[in-house]
């Protein structure tokens, strides 16, 4: 396996027990290439972060059953893409030499917290130049626009988010009912008002651990209550920035939510904290995502054995 110098693997979440459970609903208009695998699939990144290939497909995002944000239900196509397999660890955080900003820091494999929008930005841009890999974001630009082309680590947009927390389910938990949460995540009933060490639990049907509970996590979106309304089929961005009191989408549940706050389609608007010096979100971590050409994906894949 072909790693940095000084680096290890950073999220040490062991293998889920059968991440192709939970199959993509491609379809033949939103189907990968044939280059591309149908099932996701479990792979190290040159800088030793655990992350999973998950294949593009469609969905039905959101429900009737929630919030009015949550509504309408809408068919959305999503473009293949690799997830981190944890929210980002102390341990990953600070590898990139960033200050921790987390409240709990007793553990380094306990998910960054605290983290305001735009540091969770530049960890992605400095993880991205660790690996030779283009940075998505522009740190000259006031919001930190995103270039979703670029090679590069950015947050993941809320229709990825979504679309990755179900993992090829239509209900509020791919596991099915919320009494069984308290084995996927650590929420209020069982956090002890604390984060935990990520990996814990068990994974969803795509491998993908504390999805529903520990931290919450950003995304790239702006968020609108009414986006849903009129937000794009194809991989959507979300709505345009109003240039001042942005909120961003925040998803999943974290240590001190109770089970309607970790559904798969529950979402929040947060503000980004980025120019708060009281900033104290210890519910607010991140994971990170990448698109990956067929070539790259064989050699990480090869890599990763």
């Amino acid at each position: 396996m072909s790693l940095l110098a000084g680096l290890s693997l950073l999220c040490s979440c062991g293998k889920s027990d059968s991440p192709e459970q939970g199959q993509a609903k491609t379809s033949s208009a939103s189907a990968p290439s044939a280059a591309l695998p149908t099932t996701p699939l479990e792979l190290v990144t040159k800088s030793g972060v655990e992350m999973v290939y998950l294949p593009g497909g469609e969905f039905m995002m959101g429900t009737t059953q929630g919030n009015p944000d949550e509504a309408p239900v809408h068919k959305v196509k999503i473009g293949s893409f690799m997830m981190d397999k944890c929210t980002v660890t102390h341990e990953m955080f600070t590898k990139v030499q960033l200050p921790n900003p987390s409240h709990w820091q007793d553990n380094p494999q306990k998910p960054v917290e605290r983290v305001r929008w735009r540091d969770a930005k530049q960890y992605c841009n400095e993880r991205s130049i660790l690996e030779g890999l283009k940075p998505c974001y522009n740190e000259k630009t006031m919001d930190w626009e995103c270039d979703y082309s670029a090679s590069g680590y950015r947050l993941p947009t809320e229709a990825e988010w979504e679309y990755a927390c179900r993992a090829g389910t239509d209900g509020p938990y791919d596991f099915g009912p919320p009494d069984k949460l308290r084995q996927y995540a650590w929420f209020a009933d069982n956090a002890d008002e604390k984060t935990h060490p990520v990996g814990q639990k068990k994974p969803n049907l795509w491998g993908l651990y504390d999805m529903y509970g520990n931290v919450s996590e950003w995304c790239e979106d702006v968020y609108s209550p009414d986006y849903y309304q009129q937000g794009a089929a194809v991989d959507p961005h979300g709505p345009p920035s109003p240039g001042k009191d942005v909120l961003r989408v925040m998803r999943g549940g974290s240590w001190k939510a109770g089970a309607a706050l970790c559904r798969a389609t529950f979402r929040q608007g947060q503000r980004t904290g980025d120019t708060d010096a009281c900033f104290y979100t210890d519910f607010c971590g991140f994971r990170c995502v990448r698109r990956v050409s067929a070539e790259e994906l064989q050699q990480l894949k090869a890599n990763s054995k």
